[in-house]
Formats: structure tokens, sequence, C-alpha cells
């Protein structure tokens, strides 16, 4: 499998999931992560997840999805000798992450330009809900909040039930893909050091540039539209016999198609729905035509029929569902791991294939501070040394 990061070391001071997860990229990418987490306590998802036993032993399932691959170094950066350390860390690290609000890591003296005195090359990346200035910079952020700042909340649903969040994390994991995207840009610069300023809110907004573009260009505020495509019709989740199915008849021929599948070929001839304009202005009739055929038989029927014809169409499903269709198990995007104490566990790749394999890393989501020892070895601390940083609350 190729490895493309390989010998690339990253420092992940991050927490809970932006930082994480674009730390989580570039472990799969071949970097050596080591995440450095607080003597204790460790990164907040340990804490977090729907197992209340896993998050007791501080491995939360929320902490699980982010972080195979990765080793865990214990460092108190409140202490002397835990920010000597970690300095003497970053002067061999590549990239430094973390997702602290702005200035924290000024006040603790591990700013970017004290690190970067220690090593002109390293690649600092902050994350952060608003970015490094501006006057919400200093305020805290989650991935709702950032989802309804950005206006995401006010366009997600329909008419009646906007505002809604997305059923997952999008802001927080936009975030960390943004990041770990432009880490990989700055390794390749012929000469390193960027200091790289993420903010969830700018990264968040970036991803709507339809909406975004059709107010700023053409004056047209973007409104809720449920499960309608307002950009073209027949276009939506229709009701079937058995559940909902996506049909995107974007094109002129796959409209004809549809049509004459459905046995309302007449619909051609009927002056509201000619041109694809039409059938916009007229989506409400065009939608209650179809849905009435449709729900005379199941949704895979007619998710089958219609893509053999062209027309793009599938089923709504369920995560479990999703998880199990042989498209997606046959991607190989699901690693199983073996946790201390025996408990298996299954946890999501990143979505990539490099020369047919998908990205992997051996090891599982590291026990807090599981590599303190070894780490500190690899700078030249022997058992006494480490022992006393223990016994003093540095690791």
């Amino acid at each position: 499998m190729a490895r493309p990061l390989a010998g690339v070391r990253v420092l992940d001071l991050t927490n809970v999931l932006a930082g994480p997860f674009c730390c989580h990229q570039l472990a799969h990418l071949g970097a050596e992560v080591i995440k450095v987490e607080a003597p204790g306590r460790g990164d907040l998802a340990r804490q977090l997840g729907m197992d209340e036993a896993l998050s007791e032993r501080l491995m939360g399932i929320s902490f699980l999805a982010p972080n195979p691959g990765k080793r865990s170094v214990t460092l108190n950066l409140k202490a002397a000798a835990g920010k000597d350390l970690l300095k003497r860390l970053v002067e061999g690290a590549d990239v430094l992450v973390e997702n602290f609000r702005p200035g924290v890591m000024d006040r603790l003296g591990l700013g970017p330009e004290v690190l970067r005195g220690v090593n002109p090359a390293l690649i600092y990346c902050a994350i952060s809900g608003f970015g490094q200035d501006g006057p919400l910079r200093d305020r805290p952020a989650y991935d709702q909040i950032i989802q309804g700042m950005a206006g995401a909340m006010a366009i997600t649903g329909d008419a009646g039930a906007a505002p809604l969040r997305a059923g997952w994390p999008v802001a927080d994991t936009v975030g960390g893909l943004t990041a770990a995207m432009a880490v990989c840009a700055a390794l390749n610069a012929e000469r390193r050091g960027a200091f790289i300023d993420v903010s969830m809110l700018d990264s968040l907004l970036a991803t709507m540039g339809w909406a975004v573009s059709n107010l700023l260009v053409g004056g047209v505020a973007p409104v809720p539209a449920g499960n309608e495509n307002l950009t073209s019709a027949p276009s939506a989740a229709y009701a079937c016999a058995d559940g909902p199915l996506n049909i995107a008849a974007n094109k002129q021929e796959q409209w004809e198609a549809l049509a004459r599948h459905l046995g309302l070929q007449a619909l051609l001839d009927d002056p509201r729905f000619r041109t694809r304009a039409d059938r916009k202005a007229h989506r409400t009739a065009l939608n209650a035509t179809i849905e009435a055929v449709l729900r005379t038989r199941p949704a895979a029927e007619w998710e089958a029929e219609l893509n053999a014809l062209g027309v793009p169409a599938g089923r709504v499903l369920s995560v479990r569902e999703a998880l199990d269709q042989p498209q997606f198990r046959q991607r190989d995007q699901i690693a199983e791991y073996e946790l201390d104490g025996g408990r298996r566990v299954e946890v999501l790749r990143t979505g990539v294939k490099m020369d047919g394999a998908a990205l992997t890393v051996e090891d599982g989501p590291p026990e807090l501070g599981a590599d303190t020892a070894a780490i500190l070895g690899e700078l030249g601390l022997n058992g006494d040394d480490i022992a006393d940083l223990r016994a003093k609350g540095v690791v």
C-alpha cells in the first residue's frame, strides 16, 4: 500500500473531533502521529460515546473513531518540565496540530513563534471555531454552533422544519479535512515552516459554494428545500410502497426515460414539463404525479429498473443498511481492532483507496499514555527519569 506521508512526524495536541479527524487522515496517509494528552484525563472524547463502560476506562467510542494508528504520550503542558519535553519533541517533528482556543498556546509559552524558533521548519496548524483573528476569535465553538452561524441549519430541512442541524458533526469533520489538506500542501512546499489557520466557520461556508454563490452572484437567497433539488426537476425523494427513493433525472434524456418507464409519456407533451425551467416551475404537480406511480411498488425494484435505463436512483437507507450494502463492504472501509482486555471494535477508515488498497493503519486507538515511556526513551530519558516525571505529575 502506498504511504505518501511515510517519514513525516506529526504532534497531535488536539481534542474531540476537528483536530483528531485531521490527524486521522494524516495517520492513514502514512505519517507517524504522536497524540500529546493531559495526564489522567487525556482527550475529552475518551469520555464520550454511547458505551458507558468504554467511557469509564477512557476509551470512549467518540475517541475510538478518529484515533487509530496514533501513539499516546501524556504531558502536563502547564509544568515547566512538560513544556521542555514538548519542545524536545518539536525538534524532531514536521507538523504540530492543535485546536485550542486562540491564544491558549501563547499563554502556555508554546505558541507558533516559540515552537518554530525551536524548529524553523515546523508546520504549525491551528484549528479553531472562528480563526485566529476577527471579533469572535475568543468564543468557544462546538459543531452545532458553527452549523448555525454558517447558515447551514437555516437551509437544512423543509420550510416547516428548518432550521435543522445535520445528523452528524459536519462542521468538525469539514474543518478537520480542510486542515489535513492544508498540512499536506504545506509539507510539499519548497521551504517548510507554514503557520496554518483553519476556521471551522470559514471551512463550512466554503463547502456551501453553490448556495452562497446564488446569493452573491445571482441575488437569490438560499431557502430550505427539504428533499428537493432546486436546480432541477424531477429530482427529489419520492415515497414508494415500502420507503423513499431518491431520483435525480437532471438531464432531459433522463426525464424522458423516467416518464416513459412510469407510463407517463403524455407528460412529455405537456407544456408545463417540456424544459428544465418548466419542470422546476411546476415541480409540485410533477412530483405528485410521479409519486402516485412509484407508490405502487417497492423502492428496490424501481431503483434497479431506473438505473438500468440510465436514470440515477437510490434508496434512502438507514446507517445500518448503508454499512451492510455489498458495494460498501467490498471497498474495505471498516477496520477491526482489539483493545486491551480483548474487546474487539470496528471503526471506519478514511474513504480513500490508493493504488487499489484502502488506506489503513496497523494499530488501534491507543490507551491513554500507552507510549509515554517509549517516546520519552527516544528522547534519551531513562526509567528513573520517567518515574520521577510521573511522581511530579508531569507525565
